[in-house]
């Protein structure tokens, strides 16, 4: 049954990307050459499976969370621009800026660990 799924939502079994530079949910799973998942035989690999997709599906969550930091990064030197010399919206939009660069470093760093770990774990 999960190697019809498998079959079904794999698109061609393409791991490079796909939608928006998102990773498919299969892709630290380990396939053979017609998209077949290898390891879904008996009930201990498939609960050795399940966290291989957790964190493709925690991995594509947190590349969501850097884009919305480059967006309030965007919305802060928005703020910063149209802030008229304004003291109080000067900071307020610095503290925007600082903020989601610090949001982005830490979805940056977060991505780049899942990544090893979901390479590393499967295959």
């Amino acid at each position: 049954m999960i190697n019809q799924l498998v079959t079904v939502f794999a698109v061609a079994c393409d791991k490079s990307g796909g939608f928006f530079g998102l990773i498919p949910w299969y892709q630290y799973l380990k396939l053979d050459g017609s998209c077949n998942v290898t390891g879904f035989s008996t009930s201990q690999q498939i609960v050795s499976n399940v966290p291989l997709i957790l964190l493709a599906v925690v991995d594509d969550l947190l590349r969501i969370a850097g884009l919305v930091a480059v967006i309030y990064a965007l919305y802060g030197s928005v703020m910063y621009v149209t802030s008229q010399g304004s003291p109080d919206q000067t900071a307020k939009a610095q503290n925007t800026i600082v903020n989601a660069l610090i949001g982005l470093a830490l979805a940056m760093i977060a991505v780049t660990l899942v990544s090893f770990l979901g390479k590393k774990l499967g295959g």
